[in-house]
C-alpha cells in the first residue's frame, strides 16, 4: 500500500510538472523580471543603470499622454461593457427559447471569438478606410453621405470603430457564457411564474437575472479586465492614431518596450517596466474594488 502511495503521488507530480514549468517560465519569471527593471535605466543594450524611483516619479509627473491612455481604455471599457452585456444577455435569451435555427445563430455569433484579432482588425481598417472603404462606398451608394467620412483619422470616430469591433469579437463568448447559465435554471420556476400570471418581462428580471447573477458577475469581471488589456485590436486598426488620441495603455506600454513607432528612438526597458507595474497595480486595484461591491451587494440581496 505504502508503494502504492508513492507511485500515485509521483504520478500527480509528473503530471503537474509541465504546468508548472510553463507557470515559472511564461508567469513567474516575466512579472519578476518586469519588477527588477522598473528601478532601472535600461534600453536593453548598455549598462543597466539603477535610478530608484524614477522611472515612477517620471510616470506620475511627467507623462500626461501616459494618463490620457489609461483614460481612453477605461472609457472603451465602460462604454462596451454597457452594450455588451445586455446584448449578449438578450441573444442568450432568445437562443435559449425554442426558435427555429437556434443552433446555427450560436455558431455564428460565437465564430469572430475564435478569429484572430489582429486579422479582424486589419478587415475592419479596410473595410472603414477613408479612400476605398466598403462603409463608405455603401452609405455614397445608399445616399447617406455625399463624401467619405474619415472613421479612422478622426478621434470620435475611430473610438466607435474600436468600440463596434471590440463588440464584435466578444460579446458571442458571453452570450455562451450565458447560455449555459440559463440551462441550469430550473424549468419549473418558468412554469410557476407563468401560471400566477408573470409575463415574459417579469420572469427576466424576477427569475432569470437572480439566478444568473454569478455567470453575470464573471461575466462583467472578464470583459472589463479583457477590454483593459486590449492591445493588437488598436495596433492593428488605428496605432494610435490620430496624434495618440486614440492611445490605450497596453499598446502605450507595448511601443515602449519594442520600439514600436516613429516617437521611439530607442527601447526603454525600464520605464516601461515601471507603467507595466503601475497599470498592473490598477487592474489588480479596481479587481479588488469590484469583487468587494459585488460581495456586498450578493449579501444585501440574501
Amino acid at each position: 500500500m505504502l508503494k502504492l502511495g508513492q507511485a500515485d503521488k509521483t504520478q500527480e507530480i509528473l503530471m503537474l510538472l509541465p504546468m508548472s514549468i510553463g507557470f515559472v517560465l511564461f508567469v513567474l519569471y516575466p512579472i519578476v523580471w518586469v519588477i527588477r527593471w522598473a528601478w532601472f535605466n535600461y534600453d536593453g543594450y548598455t549598462t543597466p543603470v539603477f535610478i530608484g524611483m524614477e522611472n515612477f516619479v517620471r510616470a506620475f509627473t511627467r507623462d500626461p499622454a501616459f494618463w490620457g491612455s489609461l483614460r481612453n481604455t477605461l472609457f472603451i471599457a465602460v462604454v462596451k461593457l454597457l452594450i455588451e452585456i445586455p446584448l449578449a444577455m438578450l441573444l442568450a435569451t432568445l437562443l435559449t427559447s425554442k426558435i427555429r435555427g437556434s443552433t446555427l445563430f450560436r455558431v455564428s455569433y460565437f465564430l469572430p471569438s475564435v478569429l484572430s484579432i489582429a486579422v479582424v482588425g486589419l478587415i475592419f481598417s479596410i473595410m472603414f478606410s477613408s479612400y476605398n472603404g466598403i462603409i463608405n462606398a455603401m452609405l455614397r451608394a445608399l445616399g447617406f453621405i455625399k463624401k467619405n467620412i474619415n472613421f479612422l483619422g478622426r478621434r470620435d470616430n475611430a473610438f466607435f470603430v474600436i468600440i463596434l469591433v471590440s463588440l464584435w469579437t466578444s460579446f458571442g463568448l458571453n452570450m455562451i457564457y450565458f447560455i449555459m447559465g440559463y440551462q441550469n435554471i430550473p424549468k419549473d420556476l418558468y412554469e410557476c411564474a407563468s401560471i400566477d400570471g408573470a409575463n415574459v418581462v417579469q420572469q427576466f428580471f424576477h427569475i432569470t437575472v437572480p439566478l444568473v447573477a454569478p455567470v453575470l458577475q464573471l461575466v462583467i469581471m472578464l470583459s472589463f479586465l479583457g477590454t483593459l488589456r486590449m492591445t493588437d485590436l488598436i495596433l492593428v486598426l488605428t496605432n494610435g492614431a490620430p496624434g495618440g488620441s486614440t492611445e490605450v495603455v497596453m499598446t502605450y506600454i507595448f511601443k515602449y518596450f519594442f520600439q514600436y513607432g516613429e516617437a521611439q528612438t530607442r527601447t526603454q526597458f525600464g520605464y516601461a517596466s515601471a507603467l507595466a507595474v503601475i497599470t498592473a497595480i490598477i487592474l489588480a486595484v479596481v479587481t479588488l474594488l469590484y469583487l468587494r461591491l459585488s460581495r456586498r451587494m450578493k449579501q444585501i440581496q440574501e
